[in-house]
């Protein structure tokens, strides 16, 4: 049985490759919307767009889909997340899920398991992982990779490729393969989280790993919070990040 929870869907205006990027039309109805159906299927005791932009909240009105106004200067999403609970007054064991406004095609079936995995776990955070087969997504920096303790906690988040089969790439040579049993994940940034902890994020500090591998959930690990991970069998469906994404999205839409 899923536990009660909130999801937020941070939509900032501004994009450096996708300007108006939450309002990219997807067969009629605006991406932040599109994704907002999806995390309805959740079945989330409530579904808020959080934005920066009038055009933005007034699309989701338009289309009868709950939104806030945060302010414009937040450096991540998850400091706008942090507002929204702020706004709403929820309390600090509220469980709330961070869908990413790019994602229209997030299985809903994804974030339930996220927010059972934070439920079950006792963990102040829940994210995504699943098995990495290719060495090429294995030495690919831009694949984010987690090594997880016996207990299904996060010990680690890194561009690097890790856990490192030193013996077997020695031999064999980094990138021609991956050993058989070699516990590589690679991390998915869907979030659930205690609402404490969001209240409590603008006053940490950043942390020194943060800063090098430009991965915002070291921060949590480096102040000592728990991240449980929750493992699926393969990636789910891609966002859009790119002017080429958003291209593929249309199509897809304009098909169905």
């Amino acid at each position: 049985m899923a536990p009660a929870f909130k999801i937020v869907i941070p939509a900032r205006y501004a994009s450096s490759r996708l300007p108006a990027k939450p309002l990219l039309d997807l067969g009629g109805k605006p991406m932040v919307v599109r994704v907002a159906e999806r995390a309805r299927l959740a079945g989330a005791e409530e579904v808020w767009v959080a934005t920066d932009h009038p055009e933005v909240r007034a699309a989701c009105e338009a289309h009868e889909v709950a939104a806030l106004m945060t302010r414009a200067d937040h450096a991540t999403g998850t400091d706008r997340l942090a507002e929204v609970v702020a706004q709403r007054g929820w309390s600090n064991d509220t469980i709330v899920v961070n869908v990413q406004g790019d994602e229209p095609l997030i299985e809903p079936e994804v974030i339930v398991h996220t927010a059972r995995q934070l439920a079950v776990s006792g963990a102040d955070i829940a994210t995504v992982a699943h098995p990495i087969a290719e060495p090429a997504d294995f030495f690919n920096p831009n694949v984010v990779k987690v090594v997880c303790r016996a207990d299904g906690d996060a010990a680690y988040f890194s561009r690097a490729p890790i856990p490192y089969a030193r013996d077997h790439f020695a031999r064999e040579g980094g990138g021609a393969s991956l050993p058989d049993g070699l516990p590589a994940l690679r991390h998915v940034g869907l979030y659930a989280y205690r609402a404490s902890f969001l209240k409590a994020y603008a006053g940490l500090a950043v942390a020194p790993t943060e800063q090098f591998e430009a991965l915002e959930q070291l921060r949590a690990l480096w102040h000592g919070y728990r991240i449980s991970v929750a493992l699926v069998e393969a990636a789910p469906a891609p966002g859009v990040d790119t002017p080429e994404d958003a291209e593929r999205m249309r199509k897809l839409f304009d098909r169905t």
